[in-house]
């Protein structure tokens, strides 16, 4: 079952306690779904994707017994953040690192255990709108892509990689039906010199993939996509922070999830269906292995939650995302999804150099 909120929302939570709201480059999605969604109860919130500290705000503000350690791998984030964390008086820490890593992050910080975990998948705004990041093609700017500073960027990948590797990034990760023909294209632009801005790129894309007719959605949106999710090994990172969060969630603690693609709402949903029992027979997602049944999770939301009509007016980004949310129950920890990594990664096929 889908749930739309009712297009008369109420306040969002931040505006309803002491913390009080900012003006930020960044308007976090479905912000009193979320906190709706978790909960709270005191205790420890674990933000596993702090960005402009949208979501971290509004537990603050919501629980104002609650205390909360926000992870960010953008050094960029972890600066801006220290105004709120002097505002929060005490209750709130920020953590640079992977959210995938959140449970030995919690470790390293004398936190053993958590009470809610809540994680907004995906770039964001700060880093779409910042030229400089290389992660869109609005503005010209360095073909980077990364969300830390470390690894390869976009323009190693795409400048070094296999024709076919490019082929199947761009095809599987960001979805483009025309993926052969961009990475051929890509492949013989390289051959003349290196491609190194985010417009040479786009260029080269719009060469070989038309927009539909009607559409307001630039050629070279799902290549883009999908070479970020590569730098940054996007669903990898999602498929880890899913079992690092079960691993520290004490017994009644919650996970709410935001994702903004099919890929990651895939990953999303087939995770808590394994977790909650609901996909003890098997799955036609998750190939092969046996049935799990140790049920870690309860379904808090029966299906997605949809942001209302008065969201997606107020911002557009929103119009793509889904919540998801379930409950830790007292059960063990069952043994990570293998199933669940390969639905992260590019197709064994597809990695030996065989087509599609």
């Amino acid at each position: 079952m889908i749930r739309r909120r009712p297009p008369a929302e109420t306040a969002p939570a931040a505006h309803r306690s002491g913390i009080a709201a900012s003006d930020q480059p960044h308007v976090p999605v479905l912000l009193d779904e979320v906190v709706e969604s978790l909960k709270l109860d005191g205790g420890l919130a674990v933000d596993g994707t702090f960005g402009a500290g949208g979501y971290t705000r509004a537990l603050l503000a919501a629980d104002p017994t609650l205390r909360v350690i926000a992870i960010d791998r953008d050094p960029t984030a972890i600066a801006d953040g220290q105004p709120l964390v002097a505002e929060a008086g005490g209750r709130l820490r920020l953590v640079p690192g992977r959210f995938g890593d959140l449970d030995a992050l919690l470790s390293e910080a004398g936190e053993p255990r958590a009470d809610r975990v809540v994680l907004d998948i995906g770039v964001s705004s700060m880093q779409i709108d910042t030229p400089e990041r290389g992660f869109s093609f609005r503005n010209d700017g360095p073909l980077d892509m990364r969300m830390g500073n470390d690894g390869p960027s976009a323009a190693d990948l795409v400048n070094e990689a296999d024709e076919t590797v490019l082929a199947d990034i761009i095809y599987h990760y960001g979805e483009e039906r025309r993926s052969r023909a961009v990475a051929r294209t890509i492949h013989e632009a390289r051959r003349r010199g290196r491609i190194e801005t985010t417009a040479q790129l786009a260029e080269l894309v719009a060469s070989v993939v038309w927009a539909e007719p009607g559409s307001h959605i630039h050629p070279a949106t799902r290549t883009f996509q999908g070479l970020r999710i590569a730098v940054n090994d996007e669903l990898g990172e999602l498929v880890r922070a899913l079992h690092a969060a079960e691993r520290i969630l004490a017994p009644g603690g919650r996970l709410a999830v935001v994702t903004f693609h099919s890929l990651e709402d895939r990953i999303v949903k087939q995770f808590f269906a394994a977790r909650s029992g609901r996909s003890a027979q098997g799955s036609r997602h998750l190939p092969g292995g046996p049935a799990e049944t140790i049920r870690s999770f309860r379904l808090v939301t029966k299906g997605p939650v949809l942001p209302g009509e008065a969201e997606t007016a107020r911002n557009p980004r929103a119009r793509s995302a889904k919540l998801r949310a379930a409950e830790r129950t007292e059960s063990e920890t069952p043994e990570p999804l293998a199933a669940l990594h390969a639905l992260a990664s590019l197709p064994e096929a597809a990695r030996g150099g065989h087509r599609r």
